[in-house]
Parts: structure tokens; C-alpha cells; sequence
């Protein structure tokens, strides 16, 4: 049996342990973590169209975009490329190394100006196990990935091409997300937003003319200067098509009338 002398000094020992491990635990930001410098992180810059990583690239490290946005393509056997997301600040990319993943499956590429936080994966899997507030973060990242992964999946199987990219500028927007929306997109080709609903550029061009027309959304024609988005374009992703469900609803006498009528030069008004 212990003296109690030892059994109180082991346990003054034990709550002391206590104490300090609570408050290592307090006094760790996450926020903090991803913006300095420290062992295993160092941040890096780069230009509009510079390689973060490409494909087949050795996976090694997890980024962590605090400033910018990239995009992740994927490019199949046959020469094909496709857009898989837009990443924006605040996104993690690259965590497909600590799932075993010994080489990138897709190609980061920033869009514009970005400055990110490179974390080894050594260090990363390390905080993640150290760190309970950090591990809340990053599985809420995940979590949010994945939720939007199957709405892009079901936005893709069951909604036309003209909704999809509504919805596409919506989201690069950040309508829909916490905090104040976006409206001003930066240099986005038609080829891109293309690729990421999958669809013609010609398509893309159609619809683009027509949210203009409509007063969705304004840029210059090509997509070279700032595209802003409003609110308004949520009329196309909520609702169908006001003028093809006005349509709908004349019968078919009035649509043969009207037609008559025009092709004699006579304007029509019902």
C-alpha cells in the first residue's frame, strides 16, 4: 500500500498533466494554425494560371487556399479535361494524400492571384490527432464537400443545362453560402463553365445572352473582364421558365392565330 504522501503527490502530478493539456487544448486557433509559418507549413503564392499541382504529382502535402481562387481538373486517357470544382478562400485541397492516394488524381491550377498554406502530411495527420478543434474543422470541410458533391451530382442527372449553369454562377457567387455574397466573379472562360456543367460552349454562350438580356447578370460578351452575378438569377434555378410556361398555357387555336397573323405582316398582341 502507498504512503499517502506518494498518493497525493501522484495525484497533484496527474491534475497538473490535467491542467496543462486543457490549456494547450484552449489556446489552440485553428485559424492561427493556417496562417503562420511553423513546422511542416510554409505558405505559398501563386500567379493566374500557375500550377499548384498537376496530375500524377507526387501527394505529399495538404494546401490550404487563404486567399484567391483555383480550379481541380481532371484529364482522361483520351485527352478530355473536366472541371471538378472552383475553390475559393477557406477551401482545403490536396487532403486525398492522407487517404492513401500516393499520386494527385486531378490538376489545381490558380485562376487568379493565390496565396496558400502548404501543411505536410506528416504535420497535418499529426494536428488532426492533437488537435480536437482543428479535427472539427477540417471534417466540417469535408462534410460540406461531400454534401455538395451529391447536389452536383443530382443537379447534373435531373436538371437542364440552363439551370445548371444558373445554378454554377450562383454558387461561384457565393449565393447561398454564409456571410455576404459575391457578386463579381473574376476572368472565367465559357470553355470552363462548360466543362463544369457539362455542356457546349455554344450553350453556354446562348445562355449567358440570354441572363443578360434578362438583366441576371452583367459582363462584357467573352467572359475577359468581371462577370457580376445578382439575385435575381435564382428565378431560373427555383421556377421553370416564365416564358415557356406562359407559352404552355395558350392553346393551340391562339399559337396557329398568331402564327397566321405574322406571316401576313400583321402584328399580334394575345
Amino acid at each position: 500500500m502507498l504512503h499517502p504522501y506518494v498518493l497525493l503527490q501522484t495525484h497533484g502530478e496527474f491534475q497538473t498533466a490535467v491542467a496543462i493539456r486543457k490549456k494547450k487544448t484552449a489556446r489552440f486557433d485553428p485559424k492561427a494554425f493556417l496562417t503562420r509559418i511553423g513546422a511542416g507549413r510554409t505558405n505559398v503564392s501563386f500567379l493566374p494560371n500557375e500550377i499548384v499541382f498537376a496530375q500524377g504529382d507526387v501527394a505529399n502535402a495538404v494546401f490550404f487556399l487563404q486567399k484567391g481562387k483555383a480550379k481541380i481538373t481532371v484529364l482522361s486517357k483520351n485527352g478530355k479535361e473536366a472541371v471538378l470544382a472552383i475553390l475559393g478562400p477557406d477551401d482545403f485541397f490536396g487532403e486525398g494524400c492522407l487517404n492513401g492516394h500516393p499520386r494527385r488524381i486531378g490538376t489545381v491550377r490558380a485562376m487568379t492571384e493565390c496565396s496558400a498554406m502548404r501543411i505536410e502530411k506528416a504535420a497535418m495527420i499529426k494536428v488532426l490527432h492533437d488537435e480536437p478543434k482543428f479535427s472539427e474543422l477540417f471534417i466540417a470541410h469535408l462534410l460540406h464537400r461531400n454534401g455538395r458533391i451529391e447536389e452536383d451530382l443530382i443537379d447534373q442527372l435531373f436538371n437542364s443545362s440552363e439551370k445548371r449553369l444558373a445554378r454554377t454562377l450562383l454558387l461561384l457567387a457565393n449565393f447561398g453560402k454564409e456571410g455576404k455574397p459575391e457578386p463579381v466573379i473574376a476572368k472565367l472562360s465559357q470553355e470552363t463553365l462548360a466543362d463544369m456543367i457539362g455542356t457546349t460552349r455554344s450553350r453556354v454562350s446562348f445562355f449567358m445572352n440570354r441572363f443578360r438580356r434578362l438583366g441576371f447578370i452583367e459582363y462584357d460578351g467573352d467572359l475577359h473582364g468581371d462577370l457580376k452575378v445578382h439575385s435575381s438569377l435564382l428565378n431560373v434555378v427555383l421556377h421553370d421558365d416564365p416564358i415557356k410556361r406562359r407559352r404552355s398555357r395558350r392553346p393551340a387555336c391562339a399559337i396557329w392565330y398568331s402564327t397566321a397573323l405574322q406571316a401576313k405582316g400583321i402584328p399580334c398582341h394575345c
